[in-house]
């Protein structure tokens, strides 16, 4: 479903990541109707924009998955429910209360709703850019990049990474095998990234596959029309070398926004939203918030974390809209998905 100038549900999603994904499944799985609505044109979240052919880890029963599969297989399983979507949109106004609110897209959509999930991930996001002359006719041709969405685009490239988090070195190592040369900027000898992945990267390095490049940091570009021919770096004391990359990778972590989310009367914290830990209802009563988006004491940014979430916000918004009927818990294994009838 791509048009609806009105709809009426049991509850809004807004983001349609891996949290806010599960989270419609789980309301499927209570009986409860949603609507899913992101500013991006397909479902995914952050997972789909910036990391689709990157492996993740930690997803139970999976000791690896893409991004892109994990959306895929998220997307299958509320299949059985048929979810609207509402997508290339963004959610503007939330007015109303708990059990009856109408929301309003930079389309013109009017949603309503007796319940509202936020699971907008970091909100609205964009890569912190390295303050160079001449970036923005580099990233036109794509030789300046802060997303790997196809690893073949870059096979045979000379590839520089900026960074010291997982993102430069995941990406290191995931490029090493493809790239003709990987040179790892970064402005000190540490990096911050899992024990495993710093274990791999000095195997690489010693194998000759990455080369470090410490303590240096982004200094300028070389090249003509947008054709990208070297990568000056520099340390604190003014020395300078040019690695002959055609291809640099910062990564330096998102800017993010919750955008017009933060006007809508709810408590928020540096682009989180604070919920109670054992319903994820925010400040806002009839306003939950799952996934990256919602904090609390002892919160794990973890997918998986998310995916909880999504699971305790469905059984509290339960008796929202449906407040006669009682709610025993039940195992997916006893009573199976739910008919839509």
């Amino acid at each position: 479903m791509t048009d609806a100038p009105s709809l009426s549900t049991d509850v809004a999603i807004i983001g349609a990541g891996p949290a806010g994904l599960f989270a419609a499944f789980e309301c499927g799985m209570l009986k409860l109707n949603c609507v899913l609505l992101d500013a991006l044109d397909e479902v995914g979240g952050q997972c789909a924009a910036l990391y689709p052919e990157k492996p993740i880890y930690d997803i139970p029963a999976h000791p690896a998955i893409e991004g892109a599969a994990l959306v895929e297989a998220l997307d299958r399983q509320i299949a059985p429910f048929d979810v609207p979507r509402l997508l290339g949109r963004r959610v503007e106004r939330l007015t109303g209360h708990r059990g009856d609110f109408v929301l309003g897209t930079d389309r013109g959509d009017t949603i309503r709703a007796r319940a509202v999930i936020v699971a907008a991930g970091a909100g609205a996001f964009g890569p912190n850019r390295p303050p160079l002359a001449g970036l923005d006719g580099f990233e036109a041709t794509g030789a300046v990049q802060y997303y790997v969405r196809r690893r073949a685009d870059f096979a045979g490239a000379r590839i520089v990474i900026a960074g010291g988090g997982d993102s430069a070195i995941d990406w290191a190592l995931s490029l090493k095998d493809i790239a003709e040369k990987i040179w790892l900027v970064h402005r000190r000898d540490r990096f911050r990234a899992a024990p495993e992945s710093l274990r791999q990267l000095d195997e690489a390095v010693a194998a000759g596959l990455i080369e470090k490049v410490v303590p240096y940091q982004l200094h300028g570009l070389h090249g003509a029309d947008g054709a990208l021919e070297g990568v000056e770096v520099a340390t604190l004391d003014g020395d300078t070398r040019i690695l002959p990359g055609n291809r640099l990778l910062p990564f330096f972590g998102l800017s993010t926004d919750l955008g017009p989310i933060a006007q809508w009367g709810m408590d928020s914290v540096r682009s989180t939203i604070p919920v109670v830990p054992s319903t994820c209802e925010t400040s806002l009563p009839g306003v939950f918030a799952v996934g990256d988006v919602a904090t609390y004491p002892g919160k794990l940014k973890l997918i998986l974390q998310g995916f909880s979430e999504g699971a305790m916000a469905a059984h509290a918004i339960h008796p929202i809209v449906r407040p006669d009927t009682a709610l025993h818990f039940e195992y997916s294994t006893s009573k199976g998905v739910p008919d839509r009838a």
